[in-house]
């Protein structure tokens, strides 16, 4: 159960990254902003950013480093959280907006804790 919520977690982020490329305005006002400018550099940063978290979340499952997993997830939520509040933080901002952000905290905090204190240790010895 674990493993498909993470699966589909990495996915869901790196579709929404990809969004951001393909369909920057729209992306912009579901994830709770409207930017003002026609340039769209912070759409690309916050798709790149989100790509790469996906991709990081499907490597490390995909190579069963469940621990580390764990412990980025438990790392990662500084993303969502931080986003949450600059949506919270607009002048016109909507409840509605931040419900996936609170959704992507939780989420990040329940596998990290199932990945990081459910999995052993391995024992390297490297010389």
């Amino acid at each position: 159960m674990a493993g498909w919520l993470a699966a589909i977690t990495g996915i869901g982020i790196i579709f929404i990254g990809a969004r951001f490329f393909f369909v920057p305005v729209s992306a912009e006002h579901a994830f709770g902003i409207h930017v003002t400018a026609d340039n769209h550099a912070f759409h690309y940063i916050k798709g790149i950013r989100d790509i790469f978290s996906g991709i990081i979340v499907l490597l490390l499952l995909l190579t069963k480093e469940y621990r580390a997993l764990g412990l980025m997830m438990l790392a990662v939520v500084i993303i969502p959280l931080t986003d949450f509040m600059i949506v919270y933080q607009q002048p016109a901002y909507e409840p509605a907006k931040l419900v996936p952000h609170l959704i992507a905290v939780i989420i990040a905090l329940v596998l990290g804790i199932y990945y990081f204190f459910n999995t052993s240790k391995r024992h390297n010895h490297a010389i």
